[in-house]
């Protein structure tokens, strides 16, 4: 085509072209992920790479020797390409020699939405029912993660032995925003804002409390991204307003802000509640 003829990128049949090139993109990535001609995933740790309802999924596994049945465990979010990522490999090898299995699954950026929660439920009757894992892990979620493991948590509180979480998102509004949720949520804008107490994860941490979830989590004070006090700090208020405060430890870590700083992910406090609840789940 010359380039007299090139579409403008903003033209409508330019953007058609681009998101067909993106569905054919994807589709032919599921498809080498079934047929098993790419990784499904890059592992950081021992463990186990497959797929639930065609999306990548893992498992780290704790040395034989410490296996139980049924196997405690935690559900880590977010699981996308790249995550558990480096810099958490400490924390995770904690889990592990504790004899802690650690999960996830990949469900693209789903921001707790309900085709996403569908996604980690899938993941947890895989676990608990073909592979004989505790009913109720602890959750476990970094940054966006906050999103995932709130919204999955107060749909099924029943299948939650607690909640863990390193400078997590609650409220949609802070990250990633109304505007780029929406559509994960299959709305517009003007919907979702409609109908942002039914689905923003902030406003279900009452079902939290009310359920009697410990929780525990690590946040900066200096957090630009996901600001502490719209987040973790308004976690915490909702637990006050249902008169179960105590049950929440918020670590406030003093001037961080959202980033790779070693105490968020060496915290003592946070990987011996994720290793306490993950265990208490068994029960």
């Amino acid at each position: 085509m010359p380039d007299h003829a090139i579409l403008p990128m903003t033209s409508p049949s330019r953007r058609a072209l681009v998101a067909t090139a993106a569905v054919l993109l994807g589709l032919c990535i599921d498809l080498r992920l079934v047929a098993g001609d790419a990784p499904i995933k890059d592992l950081i740790l021992p463990g186990e790479a497959f797929l639930v309802e065609g999306r990548p999924a893992f498992v780290f596994w704790p040395a034989e020797d410490k296996r139980t049945t049924p196997q405690p465990w935690i559900m880590y979010s977010p699981t996308l390409p790249g995550l558990p990522d480096a810099h958490e490999k400490w924390m995770h090898e904690q889990f592990l020699a504790a004899g802690v299995a650690v999960a996830g699954i990949d469900v693209g950026e789903g921001y707790g939405s309900p085709k996403s929660q569908a996604l980690f439920s899938a993941l947890h009757q895989e676990m608990t029912g073909k592979r004989g894992f505790a009913k109720r892990p602890c959750l476990l979620g970094r940054s966006r993660g906050g999103l995932w493991m709130t919204s999955w948590a107060s749909a099924n509180p029943d299948q939650v032995a607690g909640l863990a979480g390193i400078y997590p998102v609650f409220d949609l509004r802070s990250y990633p925003g109304l505007a780029q949720a929406a559509p994960a949520y299959e709305l517009t804008l003007d919907g979702l804002e409609s109908q942002l107490p039914q689905h923003n994860p902030i406003d279900k941490v009452s079902r939290l409390a009310q359920a009697k979830i410990p929780v525990c989590l690590i946040h900066g004070d200096q957090d630009a991204t996901v600001p502490l006090k719209a987040n973790s700090a308004e976690f915490k208020v909702r637990y006050q307003t249902e008169g179960v405060e105590n049950l929440v430890k918020l670590i406030v870590a003093e001037g961080q802000g959202h980033n790779y700083w070693e105490g968020f992910f060496r915290c003592p406090e946070l990987i011996a509640f994720a290793i306490e609840r993950a265990k208490a789940g068994v029960k």
